[in-house]
């Protein structure tokens, strides 16, 4: 059986903290065998940098996957193809600089891990995910059955879709971007996980890891402003799955949520 651990999006610094927190912690205990965070807003929110891509590798943390934020931070772009353990979404054009899947090495067998993202409500609308999805299952499912999936996408109804889509093909399908953890984490009839969102690593009081004080004030006055990070406790949340290493079904899916002060 193998245990993985994987981590919402990385919110600045505190959710940098709390997920190194995190990933040493379960990797200690013994708790996960493998980890796996979205740090598209590690960098003070807003993208990643090559510096803290390391810092989080440093950790355990085995795969960093992203999003629509991936491009905010300009040095990420060449390291992006020195590093395939930071992955880009897979459903971008032929030729940009990175890749959306990877297959690593580990003492319970290969683990290969892809990264979606949505086109509902997102900037930027990509490739469509579903179809491009579908060839690289074929190709990862030649050389390993367990296979994890960060759906990065604004809406429900098509992380749902996704996981459905990929039942029985992959280990699990997990979403990320909204920030906000759900409570569907289920097995899906041919043995995928599925949970619609992850929820992030940061500010455990604030608004998707910014201060409410001035997401509030732009509510109310409609007119732009700079929304820092806000301060404070910090909170880890995520899922725990278990997956069977000759099958890739999975066998277990729990929520955690790990806070530090």
């Amino acid at each position: 059986m193998i245990k993985i651990l994987f981590l919402g999006d990385i919110v600045g610094e505190p959710g940098r903290l709390a997920a190194t927190r995190t990933a040493e912690l379960y990797l200690t205990r013994g708790d996960a065998d493998f980890v796996i965070a979205n740090g598209e807003n590690a960098a003070a929110g807003r993208g990643i940098t090559p510096k803290l891509a390391i810092e989080l590798m440093r950790s355990g943390i085995a795969v960093i996957t992203s999003g629509d934020h991936i491009w905010d931070q300009k040095e990420i772009i060449p390291y992006l193809d020195t590093e395939p353990r930071l992955l880009r979404p897979l459903n971008y054009p032929p030729g940009t600089p990175g890749s959306g899947s990877i297959i690593l090495e580990t003492e319970k067998g290969p683990i290969a891990v892809m990264n979606l993202q949505g086109r509902t409500f997102m900037n930027n609308p990509l490739e469509n995910p579903f179809l491009v999805a579908k060839k690289e299952v074929e190709q990862l499912r030649q050389k390993t059955p367990v296979i994890l999936v960060d759906m990065h996408a604004e809406t429900t109804s098509e992380k749902i879709a996704m996981g459905y889509y990929l039942d029985g093909s992959v280990s699990c399908v997990v979403g990320t971007h909204t920030h906000v953890p759900t409570a569907d984490e289920q097995i899906l009839a041919n043995g995928t996980a599925f949970l619609c969102d992850a929820g992030m690593c940061g500010p455990e009081y604030s608004s998707l890891g910014r201060d409410p004080k001035a997401v509030i004030e732009r509510f109310l006055t409609s007119m732009p402003k700079k929304f820092p990070i806000a301060e404070g406790p910090t909170i880890a949340l995520g899922v725990l799955l278990e997956i069977e290493e000759e099958t890739g079904r999975a066998t277990k899916i729990r929520r955690i949520a790990e806070r530090y002060r």
